[in-house]
């Protein structure tokens, strides 16, 4: 009796090894094997101290929605420290505030709309850039970073049309101000880090495979430089006056409708220019009615984008802008020097100590880096804004090298220039 009830235990033993895997196989979900994405991103590269990271166009890896975020879920998030960025500080000039607030306004509000967290997250990352060497100095010219490219911006919106087709709502605007303008009083977003970088999980963007993922909030993923160059150290940088004035924000902001706050009239609200910045063809014609028909001048020899002039006798210096831009018209980089006295104008660059101490008004303009500056010499006029004067410059003749000294570089700028072989020896005096 034993030995049946065993074999029948063996039996069912034996039937169940042969059941139980034919109903798994039978009745198991579906599986769809993970098949091998064809993303062709570049070499992962970790750029050393001694070179500056570049900042490249957004170009895409040719994905669907779907094959991107199952791509970007594979990539692991950096499991190194990921501290607070220290807060930021912008100067008092409230032109300047204004500015720098519309436009981390704009960024927050198109790059992350309704979405608070993910739009302090944004106001992060622009003000991360600022400190960082590899970006412009100021938050306009960060958020507007190849703006005047169609494709290629640094942030989408910029060059996309956004602005044109999408105005946001008084109550959307207002509430995108009060974050930027806290965010710019030292409100940090603590879970981005020092983050530099940031995608939707449905994208793929090439210079992803050179930064480490750091976190996601929502739908974006936030990333930093990889190496010494995503450490606290690395951002150093303060921003610096002179916030550019952008056209393509003066729907939404008067404090981009003007070109210089000296020369309010100088620009109609209604006339912006294509590039984002002011200064622009319309700036062109506006200043082609201030400035004097007689007025043509020419660049240095050698030099098309320098200015040295003679400023017409008795033109008000409030109207020296509309000198420069008449000068410089379309140029994306321009340098713009004036002098009321035609006996201090010098005939050739580079201009010497003793020529800027002498120069009356001057002009730079850089649209690659979101630049523009006017300053006056407040020795000579007076500026209701003590921000608007140029440095007083201290000159002393130049004593005769002794030998020791001969092979002392003239120029200092802690970095070498792309076609300089040597350092550059002291002139003659």
């Amino acid at each position: 009796m034993p030995n049946r009830i065993l074999h029948a235990i063996l039996l069912g033993i034996a039937a169940l090894a042969l059941v139980v895997p034919a109903l798994v196989v039978r009745y198991a979900p579906h599986v769809v094997p993970h098949r091998q994405l064809a993303v062709r991103l570049p070499p992962r590269r970790v750029v050393p101290p001694a070179e500056l990271p570049p900042v490249e166009p957004t170009a895409l890896e040719d994905l669907t929605p779907e094959d991107a975020r199952a791509f970007n879920a594979d990539v692991p998030f950096s499991i190194a420290p990921n501290p607070a960025a220290r807060p930021f500080r912008l100067g008092e000039d409230a032109g300047d505030v204004a500015r720098a607030t519309d436009c981390l306004a704009a960024a927050v509000f198109y790059e992350a709309g309704d979405d608070p967290p993910g739009e302090r997250a944004v106001a992060q990352v622009v003000l991360n850039r600022v400190r960082h060497p590899a970006f412009p100095k100021t938050v306009c010219g960060v958020v507007f970073q190849g703006s005047e490219r169609k494709t290629g911006c640094q942030f989408t919106f910029t060059c996309d049309g956004s602005l044109a087709r999408r105005k946001p709502s008084d109550a959307l605007w207002a509430e995108a101000r009060v974050l930027a303008a806290a965010a710019l009083k030292g409100a940090v977003y603590r879970p981005v880090g020092y983050a530099t970088h940031y995608h939707t999980d449905y994208v793929v963007p090439y210079w992803q495979a050179s930064l480490d993922k750091i976190v996601a909030v929502h739908t974006q993923l936030f990333y930093r430089w990889s190496g010494w160059w995503g450490t606290p150290p690395a951002f150093d940088r303060r921003a610096t006056p002179g916030e550019p004035v952008m056209a393509a924000l003066a729907p939404l902001s008067e404090a981009h409708r003007v070109v210089d706050p000296a020369v309010p009239a100088l620009l109609p609200a209604g006339e912006v220019a294509a590039s984002g910045f002011i200064s622009s063809a319309s700036a062109t014609a506006a200043a082609a009615a201030a400035a004097p028909a007689t007025f043509e001048p020419k660049p240095v020899a050698g030099d098309a984008n320098s200015f040295l002039v003679t400023i017409p006798a008795g033109m008000a210096p409030d109207l020296y802008p509309a000198l420069a831009a008449k000068a410089c018209g379309e140029r994306a980089i321009c340098k713009f020097g004036g002098w009321t006295d035609a006996r201090k104008v010098p005939t050739a660059l580079p201009v010497l100590a003793s020529d800027l101490a002498t120069m009356t008004f001057s002009f730079l303009r850089d649209r690659n880096f979101g630049y523009q500056r006017t300053l006056w010499n407040c020795q000579q006029v007076k500026r209701p804004d003590p921000a608007q004067c140029m440095k007083t410059q201290a000159f002393q003749p130049a004593a005769t090298p002794s030998p020791a000294a001969a092979g002392t570089p003239s120029e200092l700028t802690g970095t070498r220039r792309k076609g300089d072989a040597k350092p550059v020896t002291a002139p003659a005096p």
